[in-house]
């Protein structure tokens, strides 16, 4: 018996939805005085980042395949972020979903958003070697 993990159409967000989400959320972060200068500094051009969060949005959440990247690779060359920067990335992401949509599909783009960011900080700070030293 195969299990199929992929949101049933109801209860999926919609395209709009995604893209909705995903403009309020990073003009937030485009104006944020611990994350801002981050973003900005990292993304010349706006317009095309946008689409492809819409695109990565649309595949975490619709299994939409749309979305074509590494986001691991892309933030390993971010030298300015620091694990505390999860916590307020976490923070505006869960306000603004919450803010434009109802609760229980708010609560799913905090849950995957919470994934995504634990792995990336994984893969950005934990270095085994040090976790093994100071056990």
């Amino acid at each position: 018996m195969t299990i199929d993990h992929r949101p049933s159409p109801d209860d999926a967000p919609s395209e709009a939805q995604i893209a909705a989400l995903v403009y309020a959320f990073y003009d937030k972060i485009r104006n944020d005085a611990a994350l801002g200068q981050i973003f900005n500094t990292a993304i010349a051009d706006w317009d095309p980042h946008l689409e492809k969060m819409c695109a990565f949005w649309s595949s975490v959440m619709r299994m939409s395949g749309r979305y074509h990247g590494n986001p691991m690779a892309t933030h390993l060359k971010l030298k300015t972020v620091r694990p505390e920067h999860f916590a307020r990335w976490l923070e505006l992401f869960g306000e603004t979903a919450h803010e434009i949509h109802p609760p229980a599909l708010a609560h799913a783009f905090e849950s995957k958003a919470q994934t995504i960011a634990r792995s990336l900080q994984m893969g950005m700070f934990w270095r085994p070697a040090a976790a093994q030293a100071s056990a």
